[in-house]
Parts: C-alpha cells; sequence; structure tokens
C-alpha cells in the first residue's frame, strides 16, 4: 500500500547523528536504569537455583515413573 502525502508530510524527518552522540545517548539512557541492590541479586540468584533444582527434580521423577508405567505396559501386553 501507497502511503498518502498528508500522512507523509506528519511523520517525523529521521534523525542522524554519529557515534559521538548515540554514546552520549547510551550513557544517559544508562543513568536513569535502577540497578539491582547487592542483595536483591543474592535472593534472585537464590531464588533461581531453588526454582531449577525443583523443576529438575519434578521433571525427573515425572520421566522416571511414565518411562517406567509405558514400560511394565508394553511387558504386560506384549506376552
Amino acid at each position: 500500500m501507497a502511503m498518502d502525502t498528508a500522512d507523509q508530510e506528519q511523520s517525523e524527518p529521521k534523525r542522524r547523528g554519529g557515534p559521538v552522540t548515540f554514546f552520549r545517548e547510551v550513557r544517559a539512557e544508562g543513568r536513569k536504569v535502577t540497578w539491582a541492590t547487592r542483595q536483591e541479586v543474592m535472593i534472585s540468584t537464590i531464588m533461581v537455583l531453588i526454582m531449577g533444582t525443583v523443576a529438575g527434580l519434578f521433571f525427573f521423577t515425572v520421566d522416571f515413573l511414565l518411562g517406567n508405567g509405558i514400560s511394565f505396559l508394553l511387558h504386560l501386553f506384549t506376552k
């Protein structure tokens, strides 16, 4: 679809800047970031490790039970 001339006039012109402008803007945005404290990072890391371990144990158990259950059924019906 072609854009109408009215749509083209309303869009903002593209701004071009050099690498210095880019890095200045990146630095300004970096200052706006709310960085996590050391304690928040430690708690989040511990929670991720705990949840990863719990998920791993859960999937191991489900896989083990399903594998043994299907194996039992296959041996039961193939004899």
